[in-house]
């Protein structure tokens, strides 16, 4: 059976798909020949960015375990992209079973695998949703059902941002998530920065231009600016490989120097 056979029903395979990039990046097996065609020319100019990858999961691993510990029960994942293990709420559930977490992707590859692994997972959702259309996103039945959002909550928009085009509005669609929050809530967010490598940027704009997959590179003022109304915690807006709270010894190989593709996040706290 061809590949083009295997690729799963609404699915063009001449298009690549962020989360299939990404997968491919961290060593997954759901991708597609244009997936590893676009990745691999970054690779070729950043070969650093399998490391820089794992780096972004662990950032959003370790925040959301940290949150976690601090009593968050509620999380709502944006971008949620293929599951990798472990998971969102693999992490937040070691900590405490009581934690609720929806996943929401555009993907139909992410949603099919998605109701294959929480099939039998209470208090766990996913819907197949486009964070462009917040109030789509906040209004759908499985949001409503299992998120409250008159308590706190924590809304991760890892690696994602940066596929929202300025024209877009991203600050806009952080503010529409903002807004529904109650003091205590937390946003956790990483994104691709303009700091990267020129090479880098040109190549991965070059092969993804006019598709899903393009990215907006953004200066470090820009990305501090999606974080208005937020405070941030730990050590700020940093490195994803950096990025960390407590004594924990970091599980992915030290990346030597400063990566071609660079990749920061933060976790801010909404005092009101």
């Amino acid at each position: 059976m061809s590949e083009l056979e295997r690729v799963p029903p609404g699915v063009d395979p001449t298009v690549p798909s962020s989360a299939r990039i990404y997968d491919y990046l961290l060593g997954g097996k759901d991708h597609v020949a244009i997936d590893r065609a676009v990745a691999d020319k970054l690779l070729a100019v950043a070969p650093d960015t399998r490391l820089v990858a794992r780096a972004n999961r662990r950032f959003q691993i370790e925040a959301v375990r940290h949150l976690a510990e601090r009593g968050l029960r509620q999380f709502l994942d944006l971008g949620t992209g293929i599951p990798t293990s472990p998971s969102i709420h693999e992490t937040a559930r070691s900590v405490s079973p009581a934690c609720r977490v929806v996943y929401v992707d555009y993907d139909p590859v992410v949603r099919l695998h998605a109701q294959v692994l929480l099939a039998d997972s209470p208090g766990v959702a996913s819907i197949q949703a486009d964070l462009r259309r917040p109030y789509d996103v906040l209004a759908d039945p499985s949001v409503t059902g299992l998120i409250d959002f008159d308590q706190p909550v924590c809304v991760l928009m890892v690696g994602v941002l940066h596929y929202v085009m300025d024209e877009e509005d991203p600050s806009g669609i952080v503010a529409a998530f903002r807004k529904r929050m109650v003091p205590g809530s937390y946003l956790v967010a990483s994104h691709a920065m303009m700091e990267s490598a020129p090479e880098a940027i040109a190549q991965l704009m070059m092969a993804t231009a006019g598709t899903p997959a393009q990215a907006q590179f953004r200066t470090r003022d820009e990305v501090l600016r999606l974080f208005d109304g937020f405070e941030l915690i730990g050590p700020g807006l940093v490195p994803v490989q950096d990025w960390r709270i407590g004594d924990d010894e970091p599980d992915i190989p030290l990346l030597d120097g400063t990566p071609q593709l660079r990749i920061e996040g933060g976790v801010g706290l909404f005092r009101a």
